[in-house]
């Protein structure tokens, strides 16, 4: 086929295809059911275009020369459907519904598989295996009519989910299973549950691990993309084809399943590996691949669609009715059958009687079971009888699903009420008009004013805001309970606070990292509030300051093995963490006052600024350790958020300016050249410093005030830095001593037997007796913040002293001395005469004077 002429063709059809979305509308018709009519009637006139003038019958004639193989279906548009529906999903709603999505996507493709097998099987001439075999090419399910009535009716969101789900991944299960059976027609291989299994396994999970390790790649690779919008979203695209063709052709599992999980990678974490604006293009651009490859595969499957039927003879037309009843048997058997079994599992998944019903009739099958079919058909080890009849099957049921399924789907929704809001919502709804319009009515009222519109004209647009004003009078928000409102508020903030966050990667405040920590916790509050409105969002806030599993992996590496720069990291993570979370805490609690006042009422309002206020003071506790801990580090923070909130917004101006025309491109470009410079060192950190001085500790204790430089320097190497968390228990009540500990910095507070505490700061230590051989039992000591600890242990210091006569001589005077103080503080704590103020603790001596006191209550 010559270029020029396949150009002409694709043109013609892209055209026809722009004015399809506007006429279903009108017609009230599915979109995919509008194509597949114009597909049929294209593959009819294709035949018979003698009698159009030359520009029409070439366009007639280039169309009738595509030649559409399976192979094209499956590999040129398949992988962009798949990876545009995965992209706009959202991957926690999704996991929300894994039980219900992964029961319809792989049991149900195997009960229909079954249910169609044996059916056809006992009232057909054909094999068992080749009833299989269209089995499982109709088992697989095409969303695409069905989301585009959902969106038309305003369909609840979940519901959405769930089918858009169950086609994520029932087209995996679906060709798995294609391709044992045909290999049993073709003699390659036996049937065999365990082959049927194996296989499955072997493409499905390996599929899913291709798949994330690709949209891992692709994550990493964003960040050398990073500010060429351009070539991130060329990334996606063909990041959907490679996943594809390496899982299928070079490792031998599914394509399908590796495609959907780099999908739902990209649009899970990859938006904040991009640039700032890039995830925005991208979004917008994968719909309008997702809107050529969808158009165009329903036309060119419907073409054929005339071919094919024209050998279907009467005995084909009652098989086809006998198909489209055993696959709405096999689907009820899952959807009301094994759907409620999920209740006795740990995915306690409820799914309403409405929602399956839905569920149920809107199984529509579309352009990929056509696919499959047509590779039957181009297979030549296959029987010409068992493919005239698969091919035709299919096709015949594909188009009593979008015709009978498709159009009747509406009223359906309509008669379930599914497009309609809850009272809730439609109070809400109400509310919403009312707050709006009385306040557009004064702004209008300035419009006129300014613009010196007459009194008659004003009336009449007054009269159009009353009208509707009163029809929402009597809908208060009042009729709703107080913790109903309370829950609906605390959803609108946790919204508003993931996109605030998204704001603020956005804004190049935060690095991708901080940013991708950030959106993760404010989707976790979202759940908790959605679980269990404002318990659960009490529940939260705990978890938001608590620390991550990364932040406790590291400090268990630097107690064991002493590794502080892991430790480091995370620590500045938390630090601009919390920074991050307190603005937007800041921000959440006006945002209530000022717009959710209005819409749900003052006493709502106050619930959740004390809600939100209990969070924001529990992060203000938490950034207060930090502050006092690292003031260095948290100044430069505070410097380095100030700094890229200026940068943006010097970036912004610059973009308005260049808008306005007041500048030309080039004088913007070397704007923002000379801005990024400029503002280059607010994005190097400097190190958060963990380490601690130990030489200096070490000669504030008394017993080690008279060593030489050298001993000191051998004692010093003996300590091991350990970082104590506020209130993390320092040593345990009850248990002997083994160990001295020297407070760095930071503090600890000791809890004695007789109901007192003492508080040790920096410069500060206790344990010292174990160092001399004294077997004491050691009260409990609490950390007061985050504490800076160096600890030493007896059998350490003593393997030192034996390795060092002169240090050990030295020790010993002083441990002399030591002891005897010690003795006469024991005296007069037998006969309860005042303890002498040189005396030392026996459980913990402050270390900077030269007789440490005890500790006072």
């Amino acid at each position: 086929m010559e270029v020029g002429l396949l150009v002409f063709g694709l043109s013609t059809l892209l055209t026809l295809v722009c004015f399809m979305p506007p006429l279903a509308g009108r017609l009230k018709l599915p979109y995919s059911v509008l194509l597949a009519i114009v597909g049929c009637l294209l593959g009819v006139g294709v035949h018979v275009h003698g009698w159009a003038p030359p520009v029409l019958a070439d366009m007639l004639d280039s169309i009738e020369r595509f030649e559409i193989s399976s192979e094209t279906f499956l590999t040129v548009f398949l992988p962009v459907l798949l990876f545009e529906t995965a992209l706009s999903m959202n991957v926690r709603r999704l996991m929300d519904d894994i039980g219900p999505i992964l029961m319809m996507a792989i049991v149900a493709v195997l009960v229909c598989t079954v249910v169609v097998g044996y059916t056809l099987n006992a009232l057909s001439p054909y094999g068992l295996v080749v009833c299989l075999l269209l089995g499982a090419i109709v088992a697989t399910t095409d969303p695409a009519a069905v989301v585009s009535i959902f969106r038309d009716l305003g369909a609840p969101k979940r519901l959405t989910t769930l089918v858009e789900g169950e086609s994520l991944f029932n087209d995996a299960a679906s060709i798995a299973l294609y391709s044992v059976l045909l290999g049993v027609i073709t003699g390659q291989s036996k049937l065999s549950v365990g082959n049927v299994f194996a296989d499955f396994f072997v493409h499905f999970i390996g599929g899913g691990l291709a798949g994330y390790a690709m949209g891992r790649l692709a994550c990493v690779l964003f960040a050398w993309l990073r500010g060429f919008p351009a070539a991130e979203i060329t990334l996606t695209l063909t990041l959907a084809y490679l996943t594809f063709y390496v899982s299928e052709h070079y490792l031998g599992v599914s394509g399908v399943v590796g495609t959907v999980i780099a999908g739902l990678v990209v649009g899970s974490t990859g938006r904040t590996r991009m640039a700032p604006t890039t995830f925005e293009y991208l979004t917008s651009a994968w719909a309008q691949f997702g809107f050529w490859a969808n158009s165009l595969i329903f036309l060119f499957a419907a073409m054929l669609i005339p071919r094919i039927m024209e050998q279907a003879t009467g005995a084909d037309l009652w098989l086809i009715l006998v198909l489209f009843a055993a696959t709405l048997v096999a689907r009820a058997i899952v959807v009301f059958g094994m759907l409620p079994l999920l209740k006795l599992t740990r995915l306690r998944t409820r799914v309403s009687r409405a929602y399956k019903t839905v569920m149920l009739w809107g199984g529509l099958r579309g352009a990929v079971s056509l696919a499959l079919a047509l590779a039957v058909t181009e297979r030549s080890d296959v029987p010409e009888a068992a493919r005239q009849f698969v091919a035709v099957a299919t096709t015949g049921f594909v188009l009593l699903t979008l015709f009978v399924n498709g159009i009747s789907l509406r009223p359906l929704m309509r008669l379930l009420r599914l497009n309609e809001l809850s009272q809730m919502e439609r109070t809400i709804r109400n509310q919403a008009v009312v707050v709006a319009l009385e306040d557009l009515q004064d702004k209008t009222d300035d419009v006129a004013s300014a613009d010196h519109i007459g009194p008659e004209v004003r009336e009449r647009i007054r009269t159009v805001f009353d009208a509707s004003l009163q029809q929402v009078r009597d809908a208060e928000v009042s009729s709703m309970s107080l913790d109903a409102r309370v829950s609906v508020g605390l959803a609108i903030l946790a919204r508003r606070e993931e996109e605030m966050f998204f704001d603020v990667l956005k804004g190049q405040i935060v690095d991708w990292r901080l940013a991708e920590s950030l959106l993760a916790r404010s989707e976790r509050l979202e759940d908790a509030v959605r679980a269990g409105g404002l318990g659960g969002f009490e529940n939260g806030i705990a978890a938001d300051v608590r620390y991550s599993k990364g932040f406790r992996i590291a400090l268990r590496m630097h107690y064991l093995f002493g590794f502080q720069r892991w430790l480091a990291s995370e620590l500045g993570q938390r630090f601009a963490a919390l920074m991050c979370k307190r603005t937007v805490a800041q921000r959440l609690i006006a945002f209530a006052g000022q717009q959710i006042k209005p819409l749900l009422g003052e006493e709502t309002a106050e619930v959740l600024v004390r809600a939100h206020q209990r969070r924001l003071d529990a992060i203000e506790n938490a950034l207060q350790a930090l502050n006092l801990q690292y003031p260095s580090y948290a100044l430069w923070l505070q410097e380095s958020y100030l700094g890229r909130v200026a940068r943006q917004l010097e970036r912004m101006r610059y973009r308005e300016m260049l808008g306005q025309s007041l500048i030309s491109g080039e004088v913007y470009a070397d704007l923002v050249q000379k801005l990024e410079a400029r503002w280059g060192h607010i994005d190097r950190h400097p190190p958060l410093d963990i380490e601690m001085s130990a030489t200096e500790l070490v000669k504030r204790v008394p017993l080690f005030e008279k060593l030489s430089a050298d001993s000191l320097r051998a004692i010093c190497k003996l300590l091991k830095p350990r970082l104590a968390l506020p209130d993390q228990l320092v040593l345990g009540h009850g248990r002997n001593v083994d160990e001295m500990c020297f407070v760095a910095s930071g503090a600890v507070t000791v809890h004695l037997p007789d109901h007192t505490t003492v508080e040790l700061g920096s410069g500060e230590f206790f344990g010292e007796l174990a160092l001399l051989g004294e077997q004491v039992m050691m009260p409990e000591v609490t950390s007061l913040g985050y504490s800076k600890l160096l600890m030493m242990s007896a059998r350490d210091f003593r393997a030192l002293l034996a390795r060092d006569p002169s240090l050990r001589e030295g020790i010993e005077v002083v441990a002399r001395q030591r002891m005897r103080a010690i003795e006469v503080w024991r005296q007069f704590s037998s006969t309860g005469t005042t303890t002498p103020a040189a005396a030392p603790t026996p459980a913990a001596a402050p270390g900077p004077a030269p007789a440490p006191s005890p500790p006072q209550s």
